[in-house]
């Protein structure tokens, strides 16, 4: 039975600046201690990665996870992040109230947007930007549903 994501990954090239990043962009806090590793094979069959060497750590931000990895070895084969039409996983969203306010303070913590403002689809405002590294994350307020979210506490309760 599979219960929900747990997290997702983020392989940065400055860990120190991302994951300040981060916490102050979307309120993510260190879960624990960091960690490393190098020549460490139990690692590298569990990360499928052989000869690696990096250091990570885990981030929270309400049930929403990140982990994030510095690799030291071996080498990307790509050192450009992926664009949203780019194979793979391109980005994660984060839903948010007030997107107009939310997409000021981020430009002002280094995220860029290629659209002057968020768009309004009808039933979400949405818009996506880079990370100060060029990672894609998406912005999305829901706007107009039949099911508000502020309700969603009182249902679950």
């Amino acid at each position: 039975m599979i219960r929900g994501v747990h997290h997702f990954a983020v392989h940065v090239n400055d860990m120190d600046k991302m994951v300040k990043f981060y916490k102050d962009a979307f309120g993510f806090e260190l879960v624990g201690e960091g960690f490393s590793w190098e020549n460490d094979d139990f690692i590298d069959k569990i990360v499928d990665v052989p000869n690696s060497a990096a250091r990570g750590c885990m981030l929270r931000a309400g049930t929403c996870y990140m982990e994030m990895f510095q690799y030291s070895a071996p080498a990307p084969k790509s050192s450009r992040p992926l664009d949203p039409q780019d194979k793979g996983y391109t980005h994660f969203c984060v839903d948010v109230i007030g997107i107009e306010e939310e997409f000021k303070r981020l430009q002002g913590l280094g995220m860029t947007f290629s659209q002057p403002e968020p768009i309004n689809v009808g039933h979400v405002k949405s818009i996506y930007g880079r990370d100060p590294e060029g990672n894609v994350i998406e912005l999305q307020e829901t706007v107009n549903c039949d099911f508000p979210l502020e309700n969603l506490e009182s249902v679950t309760a």
